[in-house]
């Protein structure tokens, strides 16, 4: 049966009676002349004889986090919702989304298989046992206005920022089968920004409060801030995204982090593209059991783990992390890990936080390829800060222990030849058991690599030739 909505309950009921007697093709002519009329009123139905978009058999591979991966269950074929194409691609289409998204909630399909505009906030945070189909166009209305009020983008107070949506829930699979779309518009954003650094940019996509999902083959295109948010969050892996943040004045395209996992438990990431212009990947406060791998991100700040230690009072940690398998090109920094200085300062441009406690434990980087990158590798205990003299002076809070390096190949940029790399800890107090084996990075002038190493034992940095600055 045809769900009847609102005002277009007589022709929606005909359609499912015509449906029944004549098959599929009557449905949809009807809600294609029904969407001229009235879009707003009939953006959304069900059609049970639609044949739905098969969700994609998703596996961590070759590494999983140690836990076994939910296993999702079927789907009532006969539970199918389909957000029509409405008759203006502007128009908002939220609350038509949400009304598909609260009748096939528990056991159903959604697809969107057109192109819409989201104009106003929408919470999905209830979703239970959902497959979503993303195989048409979401466009985020660049309404500045709007989504910077009250009553516009959810608020996230972790680094102050918010997001057009959110999605949470138990059981989801989100999936664009390779053709599926969300575009931030992100050049207003990021234009507005030049002459006003308070601006609040939303995240272009929140998982809040996930537990067994997957998302992937999505298209992922100007993020106004990160790319992804997943936070609060177990079990959720994320497969064939391609992430691309390009500004056609030709800069970079800001904050346009591809992933910051914050809060969550057992995430894999992989087998994705980005192109952006800061963190690839970033393992934000809290995230344990995180695997990373087969990546190629151009343009980043690397993968990184924080920055962290930031808040005072907060307690970070990272730990049980694996990079695996990347590709990065034309990044500030390979691998990086960055934690800021044990007190809290505001000092303008040169630091704004700091003094938070935790550590960074048992993280390993393995097989990462660089090209043109400044630094194939970065630690920094001083986040933040340009004052070495404040970070000798009050430390860090957050330590540092059980690090791997291994099979690091390819060259860095010109900028800092002959040095290839900078691991700067505040004391070997807070800062030990870091290693490194098969690291053949050289700088591109050929001559012999060398490394900024200091407050640390190196003993464990095979092959590397450490001084004392760059």
């Amino acid at each position: 049966m045809c769900m009847c909505v609102k005002s277009i309950i007589s022709v929606a009921c005909l359609a499912s009676k015509f449906d029944i007697m004549h098959g599929n093709s009557l449905v949809h002519s009807l809600a294609a002349g029904i969407l001229v009329a009235t879009p707003l009123a009939t953006a959304f139905y069900t059609d049970h004889k639609r044949s739905s978009t098969a969700r994609p058999a998703i596996q961590p591979f070759p590494y999983n986090t140690g836990y076994a991966s939910f296993t999702s269950l079927a789907r009532d074929a006969n539970k199918t919702c389909v957000v029509a194409a409405p008759a203006n691609a502007s128009v908002d289409a939220a609350s038509t989304i949400l009304a598909a998204f609260e009748t096939c909630n528990n056991g159903g399909t959604v697809i969107l298989d057109a192109e819409y505009t989201i104009a106003s906030r929408l919470d999905l945070t209830f979703l239970q046992s959902v497959d979503v189909a993303i195989t048409g166009t979401i466009n985020f209305a660049d309404d500045i206005d709007y989504w910077t009020s009250p009553e516009g983008a959810f608020s996230i107070t972790y680094q102050n920022s918010s997001t057009f949506w959110k999605i949470g829930g138990t059981d989801v699979n989100i999936y664009g089968n390779s053709v599926g779309v969300i575009n931030g518009n992100g050049e207003t954003w990021w234009e507005a920004a030049q002459s006003n650094d308070t601006l609040v940019r939303p995240i272009l996509f929140v998982a809040d409060g996930l537990e067994g999902a997957t998302i992937s083959g999505l298209n992922y295109v100007n993020p106004p801030n990160w790319f992804n948010l997943i936070a609060n969050s177990t079990d959720v892996t994320v497969s064939n995204l391609n992430l691309s943040a390009v500004w056609s004045t030709g800069a970079e395209a800001p904050n346009t982090d591809g992933w910051d996992i914050y809060k969550s438990d057992s995430v894999v990431v992989q087998d994705s593209n980005v192109n952006n212009g800061d963190d690839c990947v970033s393992f934000k406060p809290n995230s344990t059991n995180i695997v990373v791998q087969n990546l190629i991100c151009n343009g980043s700040h690397g993968v990184s783990v924080g920055s962290l230690g930031q808040y005072v009072d907060e307690y970070d940690i990272v730990e049980n992390v694996t990079v695996y398998n990347i590709s990065m090109s034309n990044a500030s920094d390979g691998a990086r890990i960055k934690v800021w200085p044990g007190i809290e300062s505001s000092e303008g441009a040169l630091l704004d936080g700091g003094g938070g406690s935790g550590y960074v434990k048992n993280v390993t980087y393995d097989l990462l390829v660089n090209y043109d990158n400044t630094w194939a590798i970065e630690v920094n205990q001083c986040y933040g800060q340009s004052n070495t003299t404040l970070c000798e002076l009050y430390p860090s809070k957050m330590t540092i222990s059980e690090i791997w390096f291994n099979n690091f190949t390819g060259t860095t940029s010109s900028s800092k030849e002959p040095y290839v790399g900078t691991l700067v800890c505040s004391s070997t107090s807070q800062c030990w058991d870091i290693y490194a084996s098969d690291i053949t990075v050289k700088p591109p002038n050929g001559a012999a690599p060398e490394w900024t190493c200091s407050g640390f034992n190196t003993s464990g940095l095979e092959g590397f030739d450490c001084v004392a600055s760059a």
